[in-house]
Formats: C-alpha cells, structure tokens, sequence
C-alpha cells in the first residue's frame, strides 16, 4: 500500500483533502451521511447569486473539494481512484494538476451558466476531466497502445454507471459540469500527450477561457434574475 501511495501521490492527495474536508463538514452538520446545504454553502459550494453577484470566485476552487453526502464523496473518489493512477502514470505533475483543475474551475463555470440558482458541489468536473485527458492521451496515442483499448473502455463504462448513479441519487450533481471538464480535460491531455511543454499554451488559453465565461456570467445573470 505505501509503495502504491508513493507512485500515485497525487491522486492519493486530492482523495485526502477532499476526504478531510468532507469529515470537517460532518462535523458542523453533526450528520456523516448528508451534509446541511446550507452548511455547504457556507463553506464555498458553488451558488450563482453569490459566486457572480457577489463576486466570490473563490467558490469555484473550493466546491471541488466539497461534497453533498457520503455517497457522493465515495462516488467520487472511487471514481478518481479508478482513473487518477492510469492520468499519473501517462502525464507529469504539472500537466495532471492543471488539467484536474482547469477542469474543475471551467465545469464549475459551465454549471452557473446551466443552472443560475443552483447550489453545486463535488469533484466531479474535475475527474471526468482526468478522464477525458486519458480519452485524449488514447486517441493521441492510439496506434502505439491499441492493447489498452479494451482496458480503458472498461473503465470507462464504471465511471458513466458510476455517475449516472450519483446524478440520479443527489440534487447538487450537475451533468453540465461533467461535460465541461470532460472536454478541457480532453483537449489538453491531447496536446499535452504530444508535448508536455505545451503546458503554457494550454494553461493560458483555459484562463482566457476562464475570463472571458466569468465576463459574461453577471450580463446573463442580471437579465435572469432582474
């Protein structure tokens, strides 16, 4: 086991900190099984009328840690498990942050687009962007690690059951989020599979991107709400 958290010490560490603050939140919930919404929302989840009115971007790095109940969080980081080791072992450090939490941040941004008065939580754009890096470093790759194929599809198949499971079961999932993280984490386990030194150009075009949906969030909002 040590040896194994010693190889994938990046994934094993996002599980952790999203393990810790879950039990955190357990605590001012007094419930290890749901978490209070409004204690999630006092902790950073992702809520339009204060992440945009407000201005309190903040939320969008903190929901990815938070979680809406110990299904959600088991869901979760099994899922993260399943794929997080495979991302470690084909991408450097640099590039399986950025794509986690690019990812995260423009899921994030997509599921206040979607759904304005929503309150949203968990990590899921995130890992479904881990995800589709892995999509992205296989079709990259795909003549050179075609005995893989069988493999990563099946796991695939865990990870939408597994999902699908949690969008059904929990109110705060939000597909759209999913779907976000999946194309950023897509497109740059692409790029970055070809050469991690394209880490900067794939970094500063999700800031742009990053930008240019919080620039257009409050216009959509004001005509939504007003």
């Amino acid at each position: 086991m040590k040896a194994d958290i010693k190889r994938y010490t990046l994934t094993y560490t996002l599980i952790a900190c999203s393990t810790v603050v879950y039990l955190f939140l357990a605590l001012l919930s007094q419930s290890l099984i749901d978490m209070e919404l409004q204690t999630l929302v006092d902790m950073g989840a992702l809520y339009g009328p204060l992440t945009v009115l407000k201005g309190e971007w903040w939320r969008l790095l903190s929901a990815m840690f938070l979680h809406g109940g110990m299904t959600h969080l088991l869901m979760n980081m099994f899922s993260l498990y399943l794929i997080g080791r495979g991302a470690e072992m084909y991408f450097d450090t640099k590039s399986y942050l950025s794509i986690y939490f690019f990812s995260g941040l423009i899921g994030g941004l997509v599921s206040l687009y979607v759904h304005p008065v929503s309150v949203g939580v968990g990590a899921s754009g995130a890992v479904f962007g881990v995800f589709g890096a892995l999509a992205g470093f296989f079709l990259a790759h795909k003549e050179k690690i075609a005995s893989y194929t069988k493999s990563f599809m099946k796991d695939f198949t865990v990870i939408i059951v597994i999902n699908l499971v949690i969008g059904f079961s929990i109110p705060s999932i939000d597909v759209s989020a999913h779907i976000g993280g999946l194309i950023v984490g897509f497109i740059g386990g692409f790029a970055l599979s070809k050469d991690p030194r394209w880490i900067w150009i794939y970094s500063t075009a999700m800031v742009l991107v990053i930008l240019a949906i919080a620039s257009y969030l409050p216009d959509r909002y004001a005509q939504l709400l007003f």
